[in-house]
């Protein structure tokens, strides 16, 4: 028989599922580039806050070539009129708009006109790879209504820069950098020539692939809080806390995001005891169906279908 004596006994692996787990290293030299300081919302204001109307809406594009296309849309629903009384007065209407849109990698124009004489355009251009210029107007026929603004936006390795220029003497600036891979924190300050208002204000925001969590705060008095839950790749739920600390008002919203195959359903409840849902389908290639509804409290109760 074989002696076993002097035999070493070959080291024990351990089970699979059981090694230990080292901790993820942080490469803080190779940080993500962080979304605009604007848009640290962006998330929860697609459900929270769509651009809800009250009536129906027909919107058609019709492409003519890879670049240029046209869009139609008709809106049919009550429009609200100045009155002494408590209860609104409102009167059906309907506007036609029309639009031209030209898509190039580089460079974005959208233009529109509306049947009652407001004319709506703007330009997204890449100047350099880094440099991006937007600009949006809107020009009205009603004195002292028209606007402008002009967003320089530069985008660095792991922070990004802008500067707004708008009419009424508006200028601002911003700047919000990656502190970890899912940690942005930014900073803006702005002047209103016009009203001669100034501010600063203060934002952070934490994302992953399930969630982003962000808050914000501006010496204006606002605090403003969001948090959004992916739940799926198709529906989402979003929340928000909105308070002023110089008016002490308050408001609170849930709401959602659900994402079906030809159409998606988005809707909010508040503390205000307002209720309001958004629904777009796709009835066809470049052809959309828009339906939206907003019911407010009992002295101010709008509905629309």
């Amino acid at each position: 028989m074989a002696s076993h004596i002097g035999v070493v006994p070959p080291p024990m692996t351990p089970a699979k599922g059981n090694e230990p787990k080292t901790a993820e290293k942080i490469d803080y030299l190779n940080l993500p580039c962080p979304i605009p300081y604007e848009e640290i919302h962006r998330e929860a204001l697609m459900s929270l806050k769509p651009e809800l109307f009250e009536g129906m809406r027909f919107d058609f594009t019709k492409g003519l070539n890879q670049k240029f296309s046209l869009s139609h849309s008709v809106f049919m629903g009550p429009m609200e009129v100045p009155s002494q009384a408590s209860e609104t007065i409102k009167i059906p209407t309907a506007h036609y708009e029309f639009g031209a849109n030209f898509l190039d990698p580089k460079l974005m124009l959208f233009g529109r006109i509306l049947t009652d004489g407001r004319l709506n355009a703007r330009v997204k251009c890449d100047l350099t790879d880094n440099l991006i210029l937007k600009a949006n107007s809107q020009l009205t026929s009603e004195p002292h209504m028209s606007h402008g603004m002009v967003n320089f936006d530069y985008k660095g390795k792991d922070f990004r820069i802008q500067f707004q220029l708008g009419n009424g003497a508006l200028f601002g600036a911003s700047y919000i950098q990656s502190v970890t891979p899912h940690l942005s924190l930014g900073s803006e300050v702005f002047w209103a020539g016009q009203h001669r208002k100034s501010g600063i204000g203060l934002a952070a925001r934490y994302n992953t692939d399930k969630m982003v969590a962000t808050g914000q705060v501006a010496s204006t008095g606002m605090v403003a809080l969001s948090y959004v839950q992916k739940v799926s790749e198709k529906v989402s739920l979003a929340s928000d806390f909105m308070y002023n600390y110089m008016s002490r008002d308050v408001t609170a919203s849930f709401g959602y995001d659900y994402v079906l195959r030809q159409c998606r359903l988005r809707g909010k409840i508040d503390s205000n005891g307002c209720t309001a849902a958004f629904l777009e389908e796709r009835l066809n290639m470049g052809l959309n169906f828009i339906l939206s509804a907003e019911e407010r409290k009992p002295t101010e109760h709008v509905i629309s279908h």
